[in-house]
């Protein structure tokens, strides 16, 4: 099996990029009289004064992260949500029309998006019936010019988590590229993340995000961990300031509040549960499939006429019926108690096509 070389996997262009400098990248100081940056020095249009560049790394937020994370700050790199840092793996390591990438049908919808935005070739191996990895097929697929593996656990749209022995297994058996790990709903399982197999496994970059379990989705931040190199990689190709000043000081200010994102998820999984018991209960239910996110994948008597009728009453879900193996599905949020009963209530009161 060949060692891991990051060197050989990303695009040689880049390695000798010279990165664009910003001012904060010159100066990181606080204090002194500041211009150098164009900036306006009266002050903002608003209240509070946005006048000033934010910190271009936001060092001050993984300072106060990685401990919560188990990691070092030098392994985290943030993003305007977790597609930042999927389309930056994929234009740092993929040439366009000779590269390839594997996603695992169904999954995340963005792998394929960021992948075709930058010409890479797209190879899809299908979940199994049951939704988990068919890792033979998996592995059967990588080629000399395969970069980089998407796998996503929890998974979305299906809820349910990946095993992890299949995936230690393509990482183990995947080192001419990077697999990654795409945890965004990580907290609502009981299944460990991978951060803390970063120093082991040199070619896995973790993703998780603040959108969900934190409820923090309107401030779009998403994080990517890894080894330092990669880190650094990610860095150099980057949009400057891709981090608002605005985003950095509310997380600042409110990334202790741990107690809060503890109590969503401890809520949002009995609501999932007692919102399983009344959907069992329902005629027009086929299959709940076992979820350990957020959410509830849920074949239907006829989902995309339920779709329509939900939208109707202006409650709004997803219909993942065109998905590979979501025939007759739709995608269900865990809402609040009230939520969640005015939804049953409104299936209960729907009337199927030939009743």
């Amino acid at each position: 099996m060949t060692s891991f070389n990051l060197q050989n996997i990303v695009r040689q262009h880049i390695l000798s990029l010279a990165p664009y400098s910003s001012a904060r990248d010159e100066y990181t100081g606080k204090e002194g009289i500041f211009l150098d940056a164009n900036e306006n020095p009266i002050g903002s249009a608003t209240p509070e004064n946005w006048n000033r560049y934010p910190d271009p790394y936001q060092w001050a937020i993984k300072e106060k992260l990685a401990p919560l994370k188990g990691c070092r700050p030098s392994q985290i790199f943030l993003g305007n949500g977790s597609d930042e840092p999927i389309d930056l793996i994929i234009r740092l390591t993929c040439e366009p029309i000779e590269d390839n990438i594997i996603i695992l049908p169904p999954t995340y919808g963005m792998y394929e998006v960021s992948a075709s935005v930058n010409n890479v070739e797209i190879q899809k191996i299908n979940l199994t019936s049951d939704y988990q990895i068919d890792t033979y097929k998996v592995l059967e697929a990588i080629n000399p010019k395969t970069k980089l593996i998407f796998i996503c656990s929890p998974n979305n749209p299906t809820g349910n988590v990946i095993d992890r022995k299949a995936i230690l297994t393509i990482i183990e058996n995947f080192q001419q590229g990077i697999v990654i790990v795409d945890e965004a709903y990580n907290d609502f399982a009981d299944e460990p993340s991978f951060i803390p197999e970063l120093d082991k496994f040199s070619n896995v970059m973790v993703l998780q995000t603040f959108s969900k379990a934190w409820g923090l989705a309107s401030l779009r931040l998403g994080m990517a961990f890894a080894g330092e190199e990669l880190i650094k990689l990610l860095n150099k190709i980057k949009y400057p300031y891709n981090i608002n000043g605005l985003t950095q000081k509310a997380l600042l200010e409110n990334i202790s509040n741990v107690d809060f994102v503890k109590t969503s998820v401890k809520t949002l999984n009995q609501n999932r549960e007692s919102l399983i018991s009344e959907l069992k209960t329902l005629p027009i239910t086929e299959k709940i499939y076992p979820s350990d996110a957020n959410f509830l994948l849920v074949r239907f008597t006829e989902a995309k006429r339920i779709f329509d009728y939900l939208i109707e009453q202006k409650l709004i879900v997803r219909d993942r019926s065109k998905v590979v193996l979501c025939d007759n599905s739709l995608r269900i949020s865990v809402g609040t108690e009230e939520e969640n009963l005015h939804l049953i209530n409104l299936l209960k009161q729907y009337k199927p096509l030939n009743s």
